[in-house]
């Protein structure tokens, strides 16, 4: 009886410690990417224009409309910092988050910062996913109807939008977040990866 219970207190003493390993691992990992992330959009903001700044287009009946609204198929200009390419800079200000956007979207480029899944913000059909790291989209459930998001391409032309929507979705549930009327959806993985939290935007400039 006396070794069964040493076993246990054993066994129970390597789970205890492996709970603790992993949960400093996450921390650890959080950091990790919200340095990452935060070096990235100091580099990038410095490459993009203030509006104000950008150069008259040669046709005066141009001058009147950006390029993404004379041609809203057109691709989002990218910019590479450190090897990868991003095409926008996210603001939530009720979150305090400020984040650079990747072009393209992997498991591994989930793990550097926020991803386009899929869309263009010239389309109103942009979906943006990242990771629960509490320095990406940890707090998206914090957000409120009304809230302010805003994204910034590369260009320095500006998109404000408001959260307007939040649903939980089963993993498999994907094509909802990527065929629905919202403007700008962003999605995170819960805790546990068994569902996803998305946020639908309505764009108001």
């Amino acid at each position: 009886m006396r070794n069964k219970g040493t076993v246990c207190i054993v066994l129970g003493l390597i789970l205890l410690a492996g709970a603790l390993g992993l949960t400093v691992y996450n921390k650890l990992d959080d950091r990790r990417a919200g340095g990452y992330a935060a070096a990235a959009r100091e580099k990038l903001v410095q490459t993009i224009p203030a509006q104000e700044e950008q150069s008259p287009a040669s046709d005066p009946a141009e001058m009147l409309f950006p390029d993404y609204v004379l041609d809203p198929t057109r691709d989002m200009p990218e910019r590479e910092i450190d090897g990868v390419r991003y095409v926008a800079v996210l603001d939530i200000p009720a979150l305090g988050l400020s984040l650079p956007v990747i072009s393209q979207w992997s498991y591994d480029l989930l793990r550097l910062g926020p991803c386009r899944y899929s869309g263009s913000a010239y389309e109103n059909d942009l979906v943006i996913a990242a990771h629960n790291y509490t320095s990406h989209f940890g707090s998206l459930r914090q957000l409120s109807p009304g809230d302010a998001v805003i994204l910034t391409d590369m260009d320095g032309n500006v998109f404000t939008y408001e959260a307007a929507d939040f649903h939980t979705l089963s993993p498999n549930e994907v094509d909802a977040m990527v065929n629905n009327e919202w403007d700008l959806t962003l999605f995170t993985c819960t805790v546990g990866g068994q569902t996803r939290f998305a946020v639908g935007c309505t764009l108001i400039e």
